[in-house]
């Protein structure tokens, strides 16, 4: 809020003299999207159903779902039945649960199949998988997040699990803070103060001083690397993909087990990799690629 508080003194600079002052002083805050005309409040009900299986349970009978929804029992069963007369939830055989469907997925398959940021990318990773033997990852910034839109698993049995769709907080992850690096300081800024700064392993950076160091660092060398920090014994290494203008719209990242690497094996041998990839895909201008 200080900002803010700043940027309305000095537009009324010179007639803000403090409580006694006639000119009331303009309103900055932005206006809650949802209290627009425009705004479905059903539709946001219904997402928060399909929302409320985010969690751990892969099933859950309505009582649950109401809960993780915070919705009363009377609005989730309607839309747990509308749902389900749709085909994007199923009754459980046997059982009073509800889950999901695949029918969800044709919406994933959409996304993927239309974006050509994979499309572009979909060699590099290959040749990254097949080169090195390990695990090549493209993600995406959403909000605070990043997510996994395409992934290339390695030759090795033992491999770091996360699928295409998996979110971790940006600010975490090698490829977040690569593509943080080439954000503008002020949405960086934003993005700190929306990320949940718990840790998700005992070696997980919160400090918010410290974050931005390295996203400093990441900016300067050109790759972040990454260990521990989301799943124990998984080293990441990660660079940005920048479009026409050197602003970040993806990352590429390596992930391998550290019972295989060290950190300085991945550094010395690795973060080339993903430099040389996010490099070449970002040479050529994006135009729907960028957000």
């Amino acid at each position: 809020m200080a900002p803010t508080a700043g940027r309305t003194k000095a537009e009324g600079a010179g007639t803000d003299t403090g409580a006694g002052s006639g000119a009331a002083a303009p309103d900055t805050k932005k206006a809650d999207p949802r209290e627009s005309s425009l705004f479905v409040g059903s539709t946001e009900k219904t997402f928060q159903i399909l929302h409320a299986f985010d969690g751990p349970h892969r099933q859950m009978p309505l009582s649950e779902i109401a809960k993780a929804a915070n919705l009363d029992r009377s609005a989730a069963q309607r839309l747990v039945y509308t749902l389900e007369v749709l085909g994007y939830l199923r009754r459980v055989h046997g059982t009073r649960n509800y889950a999901l469907t695949p029918k969800l997925l044709q919406f994933s398959y959409n996304y993927l199949r239309a974006n050509e940021l994979i499309e572009k990318a979909y060699p590099y990773l290959l040749d990254i998988s097949r080169s090195v033997g390990e695990t090549a990852n493209l993600q995406e910034l959403d909000g605070a997040e990043i997510v996994f839109v395409a992934r290339f698993p390695g030759k090795h049995l033992v491999n770091i699990e996360f699928m295409v769709g998996s979110r971790l907080p940006a600010y975490y992850t090698a490829s977040g803070t690569a593509i943080l690096s080439r954000l503008p300081e002020e949405q960086r800024e934003e993005i700190l103060a929306r990320t949940d700064l718990r840790p998700l392993t005992p070696f997980t950076v919160c400090d918010p001083d410290r974050l931005r160091a390295r996203v400093r660092e990441a900016g300067e060398k050109g790759y972040a690397l990454l260990v521990n920090e989301t799943v124990m014994g998984d080293i990441s290494v990660g660079a940005a993909i920048t479009d026409e203008h050197g602003r970040a719209v993806a990352g590429i990242s390596i992930s391998v087990p550290a019972t295989r690497w060290t950190s300085e094996q991945v550094e010395q041998e690795l973060a080339r990799h993903v430099q040389v990839a996010a490099a070449s895909i970002s040479v050529h201008p994006f135009g729907s690629y960028s957000r």
